[in-house]
């Protein structure tokens, strides 16, 4: 590219999308290192921990959903809006199809889980995902329910790669992995960047924050299942 003598070339200034994933790389490391996560790959994954997973994310589910309604209505313009009424509808349908046919799967073969109620992990992540998106900036909770999105679809990438011995943890792996899903998140990306084009720098980084502490809740959730964490009284 030729530039005139005396004019300064002037960078383009990243993509917020960059900004939020380079942020939070350290968490999303320690997400794909995690026995839960290796586990769902090589099969050596408790079914109990996977099943107390499914209780739990059918309870956040629920939370995200509504998390995502708030955002539709909310949402700048009515093509938000839709986009958003739209993964409101498909998370629901994930929770009704995919969760409860694996755990109906599960409970024949192990009984019913012993915890239905919510955990400590479930409730805390999804009780911010509801404050930030109801009280905060438009681009603060997208950017607080993105970490599902994107986390989702980089682990079930990386596993897909190699799917898993377990046929449980395979269907898992290919719906994360899959083509729909795969859309829904660049759906995402593109919003995402669309608004952080516009964005002031203290706004940029406040989104950028909130990216990053549900990053960190995404850790903490596979962890807590792993653990199977539930309330200590």
């Amino acid at each position: 590219m030729t530039v005139a003598r005396g004019a300064s070339a002037q960078p383009t200034p990243p993509a917020l999308s960059g900004r939020l994933w380079a942020a939070a790389a350290p968490a999303y490391s320690a997400i794909l290192e995690h026995p839960f996560v290796t586990g769902l790959g090589d099969g050596s994954l408790d079914h109990a921990s996977f099943q107390f997973y499914l209780v739990q994310d059918g309870h956040y589910l629920h939370g995200f959903a509504r998390a995502l309604a708030l955002l539709a209505a909310r949402a700048p313009t009515e093509a938000v809006t839709g986009l958003f009424a739209n993964h409101t509808a498909a998370v629901i349908a994930v929770e009704r199809s995919l969760h409860a046919g694996l755990l109906a799967e599960m409970a024949s073969t192990h009984g019913e889980p012993p915890m239905t109620g919510v955990a400590p992990t479930t409730l805390a992540y999804s009780s911010y995902l509801l404050a930030t998106c109801a009280t905060g900036a438009f681009s603060d909770g997208v950017a607080a329910v993105l970490p599902c999105y994107w986390i989702y679809r980089e682990v079930g990438r990386t596993l897909l790669a190699r799917s898993s011995p377990d046929p449980l943890y395979a269907r898992w792996i290919a719906t994360y992995g899959g083509v729909d899903f795969e859309h829904a998140v660049g759906e995402m990306l593109e919003l995402t960047d669309a608004i952080g084009a516009h964005l002031s720098a203290a706004d940029q980084q406040s989104a950028t924050d909130h990216f990053v502490i549900t990053t960190r809740y995404e850790w903490m959730f596979w962890d807590a299942a792993y653990h199977r964490v539930g309330w200590p009284l």
